[in-house]
């Protein structure tokens, strides 16, 4: 029996940040590679804590049933302690969501921006004026990551090392197995 389709999850709005880091002596000497919450998974935190609505209302704001929005809020708990518990850092990217409004990144400043006035076309970032801006499109129902620039494999610049890309976790949170140096793409050194 093969596995149930996962539904897309309704995101009303994107972190204002992309994720956190630990600090003090003891910081990241632990394991360094990153904890990956999703989209969704924040989303859950965000209405059910922070907007302080209860599992009904929220499972009906991003559009999934309660018992899934219930798995989506248990993930993301679980998540965020072992992120605290270890020493983390949190990185908040991926999933399976769609926005409300459009959204768009700047290729410049890399800010992420909306457009709730749809009759209206975005033409250049409102932070930074630059007008080459690229449009998160999740119409074809594929995972979104706001990384998707770079290839598939991930390689080792001081070794040599490669390796195909985790899924939902960009080259560059990724340690070489070999010489513990962190990753990047192939073809890019940005990714």
């Amino acid at each position: 029996m093969s596995p149930r389709k996962k539904v897309l999850r309704k995101v009303l709005d994107l972190p204002v940040i992309k994720g956190f880091k630990p600090y003090g002596p003891e910081s990241g000497k632990q394991n360094s590679v990153p904890v990956n919450l999703l989209y969704e998974e924040y989303e859950a935190i965000r209405l059910s804590d922070y907007d302080r609505l209860n599992h009904q209302q929220a499972s009906e704001m991003m559009a999934v049933s309660r018992p899934t929005f219930t798995r989506i809020y248990a993930s993301a708990l679980r998540k965020i302690a072992e992120a605290f518990v270890e020493g983390r850092q949190i990185s908040i990217e991926g999933g399976k969501v769609y926005f409300d409004s459009d959204w768009y990144q700047c290729d410049n400043c890399h800010c992420n921006f909306n457009n709730p006035e749809k009759e209206k076309d975005i033409k250049a970032c409102p932070l930074c004026g630059n007008q080459q801006i690229k449009r998160y499109d999740s119409d074809d129902a594929t995972e979104y990551t706001a990384k998707k620039s770079c290839n598939d494999t991930c390689y080792c610049p001081d070794c040599g090392f490669e390796q195909v890309q985790q899924p939902g976790q960009a080259c560059n949170q990724q340690l070489c197995p070999t010489c513990n140096s962190l990753m990047v793409g192939k073809g890019t050194q940005n990714c």
